[in-house]
C-alpha cells in the first residue's frame, strides 16, 4: 500500500483534508489528527489504538506493526505501508475517522451509506 492509496481512501470520508501536525504533513478528520507517515517513507502512525490491541498486532506481526519509545505510552501503532493489506490500514482509518466525527455527520454518513449511495 502506499500513502496516495491511505490518502485516496481518507477522502472518500467526509470531513477529512490535507493539516499539519507538530510541522509534520498529516491528514485531518473534522480538524483532528487522523494519521501522517513517517519521515522514512513507509510507515503510517496510526492513534486510536489501545495498548493491548497494539501489543497482538505487534505479536501476530512483528514485521508490519511496531512501536518506538515516542509512542510507547500513548494509544498509537506504527504501520509498515510496505507490509501491511489495504484493508487493514482502512479499518485503522475509519475507527479514527468514526471516534473524532461528530454525532450528526456520522449519522448522515451511515444513512447514505445503507441507503447504497
Amino acid at each position: 500500500m502506499t500513502f496516495d492509496e491511505v490518502r485516496a481512501f481518507a477522502f472518500s470520508l467526509p470531513g477529512v483534508a490535507d493539516g499539519t501536525s507538530y510541522g509534520y504533513d498529516c491528514l485531518k478528520a473534522h480538524g483532528k489528527f487522523l494519521t501522517r507517515l513517517k519521515e522514512d517513507g513507509d510507515t503510517l502512525v496510526c492513534p486510536g489504538v489501545g495498548l493491548d490491541e497494539r501489543e497482538m498486532l505487534i505479536e501476530a506481526e512483528p514485521e508490519t506493526f511496531y512501536v518506538t519509545d515516542h509512542y510507547r505510552n500513548y494509544p498509537y501503532v506504527l504501520v509498515r505501508l510496505s507490509r501491511v493489506h489495504p484493508g487493514t490500514v482502512e479499518r485503522l482509518l475509519e475507527r479514527r475517522w468514526r471516534e473524532v466525527t461528530p454525532k450528526k455527520a456520522l449519522k448522515a454518513h451511515d444513512a447514505m451509506k445503507g441507503s447504497g449511495s
